[in-house]
């Protein structure tokens, strides 16, 4: 939490000052509230904000870390605990509430007494009200998206139907998949979508084959809403479509006609974000199909592993690839994009090459580069301006902030003409083409001479924003007016200095306020000279330690129509400025597409100026489709560790070359370099597919359409899951989700339960793997005996088939034979590691001599392994070897034969069908026979 949020000192809390009777009223007014234990609900006091019974406990404890913030509202047994808040303090819990965490929703009211009405509401994925106080001082980095999931359950699967709606970029969305028991597709649509948000069927919330969506989307960080079932409907989804989507209404109805249940999530969806109650959003929406083909999925642990998004623990900004990348210039709309682009890495190899070129051409003219960075810096966040305006939520602040952006677009037209390299067709296409559109005479010259003749620019220095008096005749009248008068009122103050011979602007003063309008004041000291005047010829109106202020008959009449004219100027100032700016939305179809166009540019320039700027630059990668071409990464980096400024990284070469090695294992001792160099190979992978450059010397990239990560088990124990049991969830969803076209990385793999079945689990993934999926694959581990797999029935008995494409590969480290101490080289090198490191690890980080001493004891006690070990078969023996036990080849075979029945007719018992009593009679019966065959075979009988 920020230190801003911790509470210090109890005496800056604001004070809550409410009488007996405001406070009477108030209670009566609470109790009414219905029960809502997601929302967190603020009271609006004027000067400061107020929560109360449960959230103010909530308040005082997380953002004060104290519960002595409390104080109690009335008393007896009708008492209500409360805490008071600052404007700075609602601010800031409101964005923790809204954008960091996904637990709660916020609500706001304003009133007295016990009349009080709600004014916003927000939740994680519909920010709507509060946006204006998130970002008044910040950028909106990202736009959030809610999802509405409709899942129907069937025998083979599970078909999801699904709505989203994104408000930043006004845009509404259906897809229909089918999915499997892990929900993989969901969780790669929830990560493209950058959803914070999820509403869900209650029945379906509620059942048992709704776990596995439930745990899906707590793995994306979401926050799950459940609905009513009867809210899923499509009936008058298409007329309601008809009004907020731009356009005709027969594309609308041939996409949701062509889809069976998501038009229901989206019906659903469109309710709970009440879209169709604010006119504003007539006809300023449009609407996808999300294709899940179209982008590269990437579920939460892959997203993990590569550290794309920035987390809260991050030591600084470059430990995230977005915060590496992030290099946008604009006022958050860069930022936005690149946050989708990092969630959404393309498939389409010409449009990663088109962006490629884009990259390409500015890396290599600098003085372009700068120029367009230099311009793009003075953009707004044109985007969220123009749904302002369309919003009725701007005044003329916003329309001089769109024009301040206007005016830039012909110097960043000018500096894109005149680049003439090999690019120039594709960036005329993107760029200058669109450019010269909208800034013509018909679209944005319109707007800027509309603004330039309407306000008065030469005020903006003053921080004022007003309509320019000669814009309007009516308004230059009683700009007239009220100069003549203030004329009068001045040589009033002169004439009247003159009469009671006092000095005009030293000591007799010429006041405005807001109680008495225009009066005279002197000091008290100069009273007494004039009192006798003071008494007869003036009205005195008050007097005070600063001075005695007076006025006449004449100054109190010039003052009174000075200020009817005053409110007459303001009200046509007002009625002009919803003119203009109502003038200024009709243009904001031509900024939201300028607002993508300078997103792009921004975004583009951004990984143009990162590929320059690193100490080593980086490369462009030559990318191919991805039935063909290898994986070649020659002296690649990890772009996140040599940002680093402690780090003087290693570079290592990745060859994932189809028959040969397209199934790497690498081995070697821990912190030598193995996650590293496995996430290094997944991050460059990503970064090409987005369109970016790569932190390689050279590098050939088959475009993946999928990322699996098997990394680390991260925070599944606060979600009541074994670390082996995540382990397990995680990989069987590689092996179901992932292709040929995919790219798997799994780190450490099986080290959750024992070794032989850590090692067994380890081998069968790795076989499947490499047959069935035949994936290009990085599987990073400790299980030395793996290495076998490279080699496997090469030279033993005459095998019917032979596992192609496994190599060995390992991070090196050196360890000097006289002092036994360890260097890591940070080298990955061909062949299998041929010895353990972990005792040397222990010494690394200082474990007591005796303990490391007799740590190699037991080594060398149970050390089997030799590196020349290079069949299946001898593996077998050595673990066997290990079991200290020999058995008949007959009895071992007859054994496993015994078991395989059982486990097969324990699969088969219909135990849907029985009652528990029935399925332990069944169970125990079966046992016992197992038992009575065992007796007979002794492999068999170690298992029990």
């Amino acid at each position: 939490m920020d230190d801003d949020l911790h509470f210090q000192d109890q005496n800056k809390l604001p004070e809550l000052k409410l009488d007996a009777k405001q406070a009477q009223g108030f209670l009566s007014f609470f109790k009414t509230l219905p029960q809502d234990l997601r929302a967190v609900r603020f009271f609006d006091r004027r000067d400061y904000f107020t929560a109360h019974g449960e959230n103010a406990a909530f308040v005082a404890k997380v953002y004060y870390h104290t519960t002595t913030a409390l104080r109690q509202l009335g008393s007896g047994s009708d008492a209500l605990s409360s805490v008071t808040v600052s404007k700075s303090m609602f601010e800031t819990i409101a964005r923790d509430l809204l954008l960091e965490r996904t637990d709660h929703t916020v609500e706001l009211y304003e009133g007295s007494g016990s009349n009080w009405r709600l004014v916003k509401s927000g939740s994680p994925g519909n920010l709507g009200s509060f946006e204006d106080i998130l970002f008044a001082n910040n950028e909106m980095q990202d736009s959030p998206a809610t999802v509405a999931l409709l899942p129907n359950f069937r025998e083979n699967g599970c078909t999801v139907g699904l709505g989203y709606v994104d408000l930043t970029k006004r845009v509404v969305g259906l897809a229909e998949f089918l999915d499997d028991s892990h929900f993989t597709n969901v969780e790669s649509a929830l990560v493209g979508l950058g959803c914070r948000e999820c509403l869900l069927p209650v029945d379906a919330a509620k059942s048992t084959e709704g776990r596995g969506l439930l745990d899906a989307l707590s793995r994306c960080g979401v926050m799950v809403t459940e609905r009513k079932k009867s809210e899923f409907k499509a009936r008058d989804l298409v007329p309601d479509l008809g009004r907020l989507v731009k356009g005709t209404i027969e594309p609308v109805r041939d996409l949701v006609s062509g889809l069976e249940i998501a038009p229901a999530a989206l019906g659903a969806l469109l309710s709970y974000a009440e879209l169709l109650s604010d006119e504003s959003n007539y006809g300023n929406f449009t609407i996808k199909p999300y294709n899940l083909g179209s982008y590269m999925k990437l579920d939460s642990a892959a997203m993990r592993a590569l550290n794309v998004m920035e987390s809260k623990n991050d030591a600084n900004k470059n430990f995230s690839l977005f915060g590496l990348m992030n290099r946008t210039c604009t006022a958050g709309m860069g930022k936005r994009l690149l946050h989708m682009w990092l969630k959404q890495p393309l498939l389409d190899v010409s449009e990663i090459n088109a962006r490629l070129d884009l990259v390409q051409a500015f890396v290599e003219d600098i003085q372009l580069r700068q120029e367009l960075r230099q311009h793009l810096k003075r953009i707004s966040d044109i985007e969220r301006l123009s749904r302002n305006l369309q919003k009725k939520r701007a005044g003329l602040q916003q329309v001089v902030k769109l024009y301040q952006s206007s005016i830039r677009l012909p110097y960043i037209k000018s500096a894109l003409g005149r680049y003439d390299g090999q690019f120039s067709a594709i960036l005329k296409e993107r760029f200058s083409e669109p450019l010269g559109i909208w800034s013509d005479d018909d679209h944005l010259n319109k707007f800027v001479s509309l603004v330039e003749t309407s306000v008065d620019l030469d005020q903006l220095e003053n921080g004022e924003y007003m309509i320019s008096s000669g814009y309007d005749s009516r308004l230059l009248e009683l700009k007239d007016e009220q100069e003549s008068l203030e004329g009068q009122i001045d040589s009033l103050h002169k004439q009247t200095a003159d009469d009671l011979d006092l000095s005009a602007d030293k000591v007799l003063k010429l006041e405005k306020g807001t109680q008495f309008g225009h009066v005279f004041r002197i000091t008290k000291k100069e009273e007494p000279r004039i009192r006798k005047k003071l008494t007869t010829q003036f009205i005195v109106l008050e007097t005070r330690k600063d001075g005695v202020k007076f006025t006449n008959s004449k100054l109190k009449k010039l003052g009174d129509q000075y200020q009817r004219i005053l409110d007459e100027y303001k009200n046509c100032q007002k009625e002009l400025v919803q003119r203009v700016v109502h003038t200024a939305a009709t243009f904001s179809e031509v900024f939201e597409s300028l607002a993508a166009l300078l997103a792009e540019l921004d975004v583009l320039l951004a990984f143009s100026d990162l590929a320059t700027s690193c100490p080593t630059p980086y490369t462009r990668p030559d990318i191919t489709p991805s039935d063909v071409g290898d994986i070649i990464l020659e002296g690649s980096r990890h772009p996140c560790v040599e940002a680093q400024d402690w780090v003087n990284f290693i570079p290592n070469d990745c060859k994932l070359v189809r028959g040969q090695s397209w199934f790497q294992i690498i081995t070697g001792p821990n912190m030598g370099g193995k996650s590293t160099f496995i996430r290094q190979v997944g991050v460059n992978i990503l970064m090409a597919q987005v369109g970016s450059f790569v932190p390689c010397d050279k590098a050939s990239i088959s475009v993946r359409d999928c990322i699996f990560a098997r990394v680390g088990a991260g925070d599944c124990q606060l979600r009541g899951v074994s670390t082996f049991m995540q382990e397990m969830l995680e990989t069987a969803s590689i092996l179901k989700g992932a292709t040929d076209k995919s790219m798997i990385i799994i780190d450490e793999l099986g080290r959750g339960t024992s070794t032989y079945d850590g090692f067994g689990l380890a081998w069968a993934i790795c076989e499947h793997i490499v047959d069935v999926i035949k994936a290009p694959t990085l599987f990073a581990t400790h299980f030395h005996e793996l290495t076998a797999l490279a080699h496997d029935n090469r030279g033993g008995e005459p095998s019917n088939r032979k596992i192609v494409g496994v190599t060995n590969y390992h991070v090196s480290a050196h360890i000097d034979s006289s002092s036994r101490k360890l260097t890591m080289l940070y080298k990955v090198e061909p062949g299998a590691c041929d010895q353990s490191f972990g005792i040397h690890v222990a010494e690394f980080a200082n474990f007591p001599g005796t303990v490391v001493s007799l740590a190699r004891e037991k080594a060398a006690e149970l050390e089997d392994f030799s590196p020349v070990t290079i069949n299946a078969d001898d593996i077998s023996k050595e673990m066997r070897g290990k079991r200290k036990r020999e058995f008949d080849p007959d009895a071992v075979s007859e054994g496993a034969a015994r078991a395989h029945r059982f486990l097969k007719e324990f699969a088969e018992l219909p135990l849907e069908q029985m009652d528990l009593k029935q399925a332990l009679q069944h169970v125990n019966k079966m046992k016992s026979d197992l038992e009575e065959d065992a007796e007979n075979c002794h492999w068999l009988k170690q298992f029990l």
